[in-house]
């Protein structure tokens, strides 16, 4: 199923009292993700990996017909990116329900305009580096390939230890004007 372009979307600041939300839509896309032998993320999210994003005010639920249909966190730092300057926004714990199939490329034209409005000159994101086809999908759309860096922790869970997981960055240059 193909996501209706005709449906309003709407973006709205993910609040603590939501933050349950949040995660059904990223433990429904990881469970998709699993069932087809995926290891982009792990098959459930703590509450504690979000929270954080969330109380900052970084993390968006974002609607269609007027339900719940992604949630993406967009915030203005990431350590995996220490080697590259300039500024830029993050993409992370982007997803959508099945139902909506085709919103992400909303959900990053939406991105990219608000790094630009906040005067960001890149939109950076990462996946699991043995994700072809996500890869394929972020190339498509004009993401470039910045190289592959180990992370540890559990895919999607970016912990100081526990197992390395390899993560392909991509980044999409925003205009100015």
């Amino acid at each position: 199923m193909a996501f209706d372009r005709n449906i309003e979307v709407g973006f709205e600041v993910a609040s603590d009292d939501r933050i349950d939300e949040v995660l059904e839509v990223l433990d429904e896309a990881a469970a998709w993700l699993g069932a087809r032998g995926i290891d982009q993320w792990p098959p459930r999210f703590d509450a504690e990996w979000v929270a954080g994003a969330v109380s900052r005010g970084e993390t968006w639920l974002v609607g269609a017909g007027g339900e719940v249909a992604g949630t993406i966190t967009l915030d203005w730092d990431d350590p995996l990116w220490s080697d590259l300057g300039g500024a830029a926004g993050y993409v992370h714990r982007m997803a959508v329900r099945r139902r909506a199939a085709g919103l992400g490329s909303v959900m990053l034209g939406w991105a990219s305009g608000a790094a630009r409005r906040h005067g960001a000159e890149a939109l950076r994101l990462d996946c699991v580096a043995s994700n072809a086809r996500l890869r394929a999908y972020y190339e498509a759309r004009g993401f470039v390939h910045r190289g592959d860096v180990a992370v540890g922790g559990a895919p999607g869970q970016r912990a100081g230890g526990g197992p390395v997981t390899r993560v392909s960055r991509y980044e999409l240059r925003l205009s100015t004007g």
